[in-house]
């Protein structure tokens, strides 16, 4: 299924605080010139509209998080929900998840990994195009810090057993750990739009969680 249409932005709203490309990060990598603060970071790979970041980030206002996303109008909006909560621990990269975790975050960095419903390329011959890749996953665990955490979760199950045994082959992380699965109050309440919607229609969603050692 496609990704739906984006809501329009309120013009007046400034995101210039919130909403950050690619080439605008600091490098040598420095959160504190993008939180103005030093805080433990956590960072979400395919933020899509944003609905953890927002959710995430008022939930513990101790972290900074930081979200990535490939599409830059899902970025955008997703970073207005930010900038309307005024959310000062909260940015929104427009660029590739893959690439920052490679060129730009160092070792033992990370409080927190998030990937939630990543595409999943279902024709073999796209496979290549998914983000949970040795490589990646090899970052992953490279830049959490000992006891940081990953979070996947997926609807497709040949997705969730393909990265099982790829972090088994190439991480370091324990796991995985079994997620409760919660029953939301309201429609916010959903780890992200993605899990709403498949919910809604009855469908499984496969969750893990790793822990570095």
């Amino acid at each position: 299924m496609g990704r739906r249409a984006v809501p329009s932005i309120d013009p007046s709203l400034s995101l210039s605080r919130h909403l950050k490309m690619y080439d605008e990060l600091p490098e040598p990598w420095d959160p504190v010139a993008l939180f103005e603060r030093q805080a433990p970071l956590e960072v979400e790979v395919g933020s899509g509209k944003g609905l953890f970041l927002q959710n995430a980030a008022r939930a513990t206002p101790e972290h900074n998080f930081l979200g990535i996303e490939v599409a830059h109008k899902y970025a955008r909006f997703a970073a207005s929900r930010l900038a309307k909560r005024q959310l000062a621990n909260a940015v929104m990269v427009s660029g590739d998840g893959l690439r920052l975790f490679r060129e730009l975050l160092p070792e033992g960095s990370l409080e927190a990994v998030h990937v939630y419903f990543p595409d999943p390329w279902w024709k073999k011959r796209h496979r290549k195009r998914r983000v949970l890749t040795p490589e990646f996953l090899i970052d992953v665990s490279r830049t959490l810090r000992v006891g940081g955490l990953f979070h996947f979760w997926t609807d497709v199950e040949e997705y969730f057993l393909t990265t099982l045994d790829l972090l088994a082959e190439v991480s370091s992380l324990r796991g995985p750990e079994p997620v409760e699965e919660k029953s939301p109050e309201h429609d916010l309440d959903y780890l992200t739009h993605f899990e709403r919607r498949k919910r809604k229609d009855g469908l499984p969603i496969y969750r893990s969680l790793f822990t570095r050692v």
